[in-house]
């Protein structure tokens, strides 16, 4: 596709963008953004959440924020309802492919859009398992095991229709393309993110970092970045922290906000626990990275790890969970992954790291990481390979002149959707 014949207009689509530019989501926007903008002809026109509504043209660069309600909980992202706002912008500009990257309501904007223009090729980035990660383990911890089972039920049956509307699907490891082809869904590639190895350096360590954040312990210092919610399961790493033996002098810092803050906030009272929240600047969090010894997560279903690596890249040995996209991020010799929920053996396995040979470890995660995982790779292969695919069964849908099932489309109605709002 990068030697398309005509200069292509490119959208990005999505919930799941911290106005800030925080996230893996706003990290990939980024990225992307410069290399199409560097290394291609086209166009790009990005959709996000926002305070307000707002357009920014700036050459080939699209820049549109929806006005939308911050969520409950995670003030540093918005929600849009307002479709018919959506649709307009993709109706005023006539996009040649959409990307779309969460799975809630914005899908099926995108999925209307292209039955009204047919010629509009549909590609969905698959960055959450959230059958799994979002209804069956919230499902399972509000209504019990029996009843998040039948809400995984529907939600698994949503993703099918949703995703089988698209002409290709991406997702990032191994694990969930295997989880979309349980889910019926074949049209699936498989791509690695990135992550700028410049930027996270272990050469940007700075010994003061736990003194300006008031901790006093002189031991090993955790390090955790992240939305501090159930999805990460961020009250497993306190549960963790005060396992830990005294002996140890361990300090742990949860770099993020959410919904789960101010309750671990509390329980982390006369503890060596900082709270530093969002941190923005991206030079700053690659400091605060490269200033910790081991970076620790306890989510069960990541479906790559974006701050896993940057951690990585950042010289961090990693302790998590042998779940999701974990095992393909952290090989042997590069940390430690322990069971799901078990707060005592990652505990353990922090002791072990450190009392180890964590440095080797570290030098290996930073080894692991260098020269696999580059954003000229993963933009490489979704506009060389993932695009041009999605290009050819639009085409190919042209041609046969087949419309296209409206099917469940009716109930992501954006009239439907804007009365349902007001």
């Amino acid at each position: 596709m990068t030697n398309a014949s005509r200069p292509l207009l490119l959208c990005d689509l999505t919930q799941s963008y911290a106005p800030h530019g925080g996230g893996g989501i706003g990290t990939y926007l980024r990225e992307k953004q410069r290399y199409v903008l560097d290394h291609t002809p086209h166009r790009l026109l990005q959709i996000v959440p926002g305070p307000e509504d707002r357009i920014v043209e700036q050459g080939r660069h699209i820049w549109v924020e929806v006005g939308a309600d911050q969520v409950r909980g995670s003030p540093n992202y918005r929600f849009i309802m307002r479709t018919s706002v959506v649709r307009e912008v993709l109706e005023r500009y006539r996009p040649d492919l959409i990307e779309s990257q969460c799975p809630w309501v914005l899908p099926w904007t995108a999925i209307n859009y292209a039955k009204a223009f047919p010629h509009t090729a549909l590609v969905a980035g698959y960055h959450t398992d959230f059958p799994e990660a979002h209804i069956y383990r919230v499902g399972s911890s509000l209504f019990g095991s029996f009843v998040a089972r039948g809400l995984r039920r529907l939600a698994t049956g949503y993703a099918q229709l949703t995703y089988r509307e698209f002409d290709r699907v991406y997702t990032l490891s191994t694990v969930m393309a295997q989880a979309l082809d349980e889910y019926g869904i074949a049209h699936v590639d498989v791509l690695s993110l990135g992550v700028d190895t410049d930027l996270f350096h272990p050469q940007r360590r700075d010994p003061a970092w736990r003194d300006r954040l008031g901790l006093k312990a002189r031991g090993p210092l955790l390090v955790y970045a992240g939305r501090l919610d159930n999805e990460k399961r961020a009250y497993r790493l306190l549960e963790m922290f005060k396992r830990l033996p005294s002996s140890l002098d361990a300090g742990l810092v949860l770099i993020g906000d959410g919904k789960l803050r101010d309750t671990l906030e509390e329980h982390s009272r006369g503890w060596q626990v900082a709270f530093p929240g969002y941190i923005s600047d991206r030079a700053q969090l690659a400091q605060s990275l490269a200033s910790a010894d081991i970076y620790v997560s306890a989510m069960a279903d990541e479906t790559f790890g974006i701050s896993v690596i940057e951690a990585q890249a950042s010289g961090l040995p990693i302790v998590g969970v042998a779940s999701g996209a974990m095992p393909e991020r952290v090989p042997a010799g590069t940390g430690v992954l322990v069971p799901v929920d078990d707060s005592e053996a990652m505990a353990k396995a922090v002791v072990a790291v450190w009392r180890g040979n964590h440095r080797q470890m570290g030098q290996a995660a930073r080894c692991h990481v260098a020269g696999r995982y580059e954003w000229r790779q993963t933009f490489e292969a979704l506009l060389g390979e993932v695009y041009p695919k999605a290009l050819r069964a639009a085409e190919e849908r042209m041609e046969k002149g087949r419309s296209g099932w409206n099917g469940p489309g009716i109930l992501f109605n954006r009239d439907l959707i804007r009365q349902a709002s007001r």
